[in-house]
């Protein structure tokens, strides 16, 4: 099925979506600040730019989109249009996950990739089981942890 928008619409609409400070990511960090865990965002001199950085705990999260970084989940699916731009795109984002999970890795770092699945259209007690997996998690010794749906 042909796009129902133009292409030059759809490209804005598309550069617009945020790539950072999104709605799931600011309540991540609200409830783990309220939880007594204090982080840096977006740290440029590590690989991949974690969401959060705790460096107490020699931890990262990052928090991804479904779409962007091609979780296997009902949130992403393939655009119809201009796929094969889309399929590289998304293979990109993919290499460079694992590429920049074994970097941190190699420099001591422990890694957990928050899904948005795991947090999109859920209650507040599902949402609440995530922030308590962080927490485990952020206290534990664990090298990565994944929290998806």
């Amino acid at each position: 099925m042909a796009d129902i928008v133009s292409k030059e619409q759809r490209s804005r609409m598309m550069s617009g979506i945020k790539s950072k400070d999104t709605k799931i990511e600011i309540s991540i960090r609200k409830a783990l600040f309220s939880n007594g865990f204090r982080y840096r965002l977006h740290d440029q001199k590590l690989p991949g730019k974690p969401d959060l950085v705790f460096p107490k705990y020699k931890a990262v999260i990052f928090i991804n989109g479904c779409f962007w970084h091609g979780h296997n989940c009902q949130l992403y699916t393939e655009p119809k249009s201009n796929t094969e731009f889309w399929r590289a795109k998304i293979e990109r984002n993919r290499l460079n996950d694992i590429k920049n999970m074994i970097s941190l890795q190699k420099k001591g770092w422990r890694v957990m990739n928050v899904w948005e699945c795991s947090l999109r259209n859920r209650t507040i007690s599902e949402i609440e089981s995530v922030i308590e997996s962080l927490t485990d998690w952020l206290r534990s010794s664990e090298s990565f942890c994944e929290v998806r749906r």
